[in-house]
């Protein structure tokens, strides 16, 4: 084929496709673990190709890092200044569920970006929360109000499930306008979690060491020797108890998930009826207060582990989400199981992001905050 005839047939588009491409491939995946090559094989082109349009590999991630944010950013500018809540929410919506696949990999990867390039990302998300701000309810928390917004219409982009793009976006844009109006704040119900599992083994002190580590500077970075030290071992002592990091990191995760289990179970246990999802909102919250490094950990990284090691954590998260979604069916029987999912997703997401605006910060006034939010999402 002759140069000319190349150029005829090269998409105008090629730079925008790779940027969808490796945006899909970083949020499975994660920064690390995508590589160019596979990206490349994604758009239909050579890595020498991809190459002329993005340096590096952390050139082609900063911009799919930005992407978001420009288009949640446009669709606002878009919006005229007096507009009413649901003309700002829509189209975030809209935006957000048409870009699910690549949309949310701002939300944990965004870690690896250098400082002066997380400030610039940071600066484009605030000016989303402010302007998302200006709608809400007038009230003290009208900020955590508004992330609690944005967090609801985002949890699109962390789950799967099958849903049409309309059905999503009415589903997300009514979530939001909950959280973004609601007034009351019911009382949460009181639960218990169960104690830590105190680390007497070298293997539950090797996790207890890992997961802080990897929480703080992402699975990619921390080495075995950094582990082994922490816990006061030679490296290649930690072969003796876990074969490899990926096994150290599933372990953390499905540690988190047999804690989350336990205290539903233990929380719900003689509840019925109209009881059960205040319960279960309260369990979740104070859960992800009490072990947030678990939790944050199990949620960045899942997806970059080897698919054998991720299967038991897919089946205990569908089997937690299916405990949701039967009570939420019960509450309010005019969802399918669908949307039913769809919205518990987006009650996390609230959670995460206030608690994460809150610093989780654990105080009883902040998990009821967080708990009334869930509450919202669900529309309850």
């Amino acid at each position: 084929m002759t140069s000319e005839s190349a150029a005829a047939t090269r998409p105008r588009n090629r730079k925008q496709l790779i940027v969808e491409a490796a945006g899909r491939a970083f949020s499975e995946r994660g920064y690390h673990a995508a590589s160019m090559e596979e990206i490349a094989a994604a758009v239909g082109i050579t890595a020498a190709a991809l190459y002329r349009h993005f340096p590096n590999k952390y050139a082609l991630f900063t911009e799919c890092a930005n992407v978001m944010a420009d288009r949640l950013v446009a669709a606002l500018d878009a919006v005229p200044s007096a507009a009413p809540a649901e003309a700002v929410f829509r189209p975030l919506a809209q935006v957000t569920v048409a870009h699910r696949e690549s949309g949310g990999l701002y939300r944990w990867e965004a870690r690896y970006l250098d400082r002066a390039d997380r400030r610039v990302l940071s600066a484009k998300f605030a000016q989303v929360v402010a302007r998302v701000t200006d709608v809400v309810q007038p009230s003290p928390d009208a900020g955590l109000r508004a992330v609690a917004a944005l967090g609801a219409i985002g949890s699109i982009t962390m789950h799967r499930t099958s849903i049409a793009h309309h059905r999503a976006e009415n589903l997300l844009t009514d979530s939001a306008l909950r959280l973004a109006t609601a007034t009351t704040a019911p009382t949460a119900p009181s639960v218990e979690l169960p104690a830590q599992p105190v680390a007497r083994t070298r293997r539950a002190q090797i996790l207890a060491a890992a997961v802080p580590l990897f929480e703080r500077d992402g699975f990619a970075n921390v080495t075995n020797a950094r582990i082994a030290e922490a816990v006061g071992l030679v490296p290649s002592a930690l072969y003796r108890h876990f074969p490899n990091k990926a096994e150290i990191l599933a372990a953390a995760c499905l540690q988190a998930a047999g804690l989350l289990s336990q205290a539903v179970e233990q929380n719900l246990h003689g509840t019925t009826g109209a009881q059960a999802l205040p319960v279960l909102a309260a369990t979740y919250v104070a859960y992800s207060f009490e072990h947030t490094a678990l939790t944050n950990v199990a949620a960045a990284e899942l997806g970059g582990l080897p698919a054998a090691l991720q299967r038991p954590l897919i089946l205990a998260q569908r089997e937690h989400i299916a405990v949701w979604e039967q009570q939420l069916r019960l509450a309010r029987p005019e969802l399918d199981a669908h949307q039913a999912r769809v919205l518990v997703h987006a009650g996390f997401g609230a959670v995460v992001e206030t608690g994460r605006r809150l610093r989780w910060e654990d105080t009883p006034g902040h998990r009821t905050a967080v708990t009334a939010f869930l509450l919202s999402a669900l529309g309850l």
